[in-house]
């Protein structure tokens, strides 16, 4: 239960930065072309669905190198 906390938080944070990330530059670009910070739906959702797939990915990622590391720990008799 643990591992699965610390993995969730940890890539709970690294999909919200790369989501924040993510839509300031769509705006970035958007003023660019356009000239005016406007923040349409499709920046909110595509920055929606980019926080998703990196928070699913870094999560399998994060848990499999919490579960990882625990198992050497009991292998080593250090845990």
């Amino acid at each position: 239960m643990r591992t699965n906390l610390k993995a969730c938080g940890q890539a709970l944070t690294t999909a919200l930065v790369n989501a924040v990330l993510a839509v300031a530059l769509m705006v970035v670009a958007e003023f660019a072309f356009t000239g005016s910070f406007s923040i349409a739906t499709p920046y909110i959702i595509a920055g929606l669905l980019i926080g998703l797939v990196i928070f699913t990915a870094q999560f399998w990622r994060q848990r499999h190198l919490c579960r990882r590391y625990r198992h050497a720990d009991e292998h080593n008799g250090t845990a």
